[in-house]
């Protein structure tokens, strides 16, 4: 546990939602299973593996020494533990304080709501933060950015969608099978200030391509699904069918952002399928994950990739 505590005795008071230790890079042996993230002001402890209550008291008297040296007086440590075990058995603990509610957490000036205490997921997805600031550039960078169509695939509780807005992109379509996810969604662009032009569809992807058509071509496309949800998403052999639709979708020199976050298929799984199912769609960069993401293999951490489509000339851009 020293290198985790070594990063609790550096950690500055967060005041956006970031990690702050990410053991499960394997660049600290030992503490592999183990990643510590700021909510603000929720500083939450996640571990793979069952951690005794001697490791927890240490980790939470660790806690508390730094958070007396860098937090406001007025502002109490507010901890919670989570075990994640295989099988999908989730346990939160709140170890000390009291969860806001609602909590909402802030990210390069964009609000989201979260729920430390509700499943493995609490709403944003922390590894994304260069997608997302990606897509903002992409919007402030585009001529006309109020007539901006974007496609958020696997919408979730539309972080993407959010930042699309605030840059000034015209229309967003937001699609994901969970209803719950999307009300979500829905309040994260009420509490931005961002309703207008944002449309919801609780639908199953691969059952809506006619309404996806119907919304025209698309300027920006996001494409982040999950590397495996039984009934749902299976990357081994739906992201291919993803990647067929692609081109017919996407208007001339727009752009997609394919995700993937499963260690066990490297960038070559995405970029291999794309140049046999899209092959007009050409590779412009991987993103580089946040620095605190960083991991011994970047092959198993998360896959930002981003392609263009030609121009009207057909000839394509680079």
């Amino acid at each position: 546990m020293q290198a985790l505590l070594a990063a609790i005795a550096q950690m500055p008071y967060c005041t956006d939602a970031q990690r702050i230790f990410h053991g499960r890079g394997g660049l600290y042996p030992g503490c592999e299973q183990i990643s510590l993230d700021a909510f603000p002001p929720v500083i939450v402890l996640t571990s793979f593996a069952p951690m005794d209550e001697a490791q927890l008291a240490v980790i939470g008297q660790a806690l508390e020494q730094r958070w007396q040296q860098i937090a406001p007086a007025e502002q109490p440590l507010i901890w919670a533990f989570q075990t994640r075990e295989s099988g999908g058995r989730v346990e939160t603990r709140i170890m000390t304080g009291e969860l806001p509610e609602p909590h909402v957490v802030t990210e390069n000036g964009a609000k989201y709501l979260i729920h430390i205490s509700r499943g493995q997921n609490h709403g944003l997805f922390l590894d994304m933060a260069a997608g997302r600031e990606w897509v903002r550039q992409q919007v402030l960078a585009h001529s006309r950015p109020e007539r901006m169509k974007v496609l958020n695939l696997f919408a979730y509780t539309c972080a993407f969608s959010v930042v699309a807005k605030l840059a000034g992109a015209g229309q967003v379509l937001n699609m994901d099978m969970s209803k719950t996810a999307l009300a979500t969604g829905q309040h994260n662009h009420q509490i931005n200030g961002v309703k207008a032009g944002a449309s919801f569809a609780a639908h199953d992807i691969f059952s809506s391509w006619g309404k996806i058509t119907r919304g025209g071509l698309y300027d920006l496309i996001v494409v982040d699904p999950p590397s495996y949800q039984k009934g749902s998403f299976i990357a081994t052999k739906d992201y291919a069918r993803l990647m067929r639709r692609l081109p017919d979708l996407l208007a001339p020199e727009g752009q997609v952002l394919l995700c993937l976050n499963a260690p066990e298929l490297g960038t070559a799984f995405l970029r291999e399928q794309m140049t046999e199912i899209a092959p007009e769609l050409k590779f412009v960069e991987r993103l580089a994950n946040p620095p605190v993401f960083a991991d011994v293999n970047e092959e198993c951490s998360l896959k930002v990739l981003v392609y263009r489509a030609p121009g009207l000339d057909n000839t394509a851009q680079s």
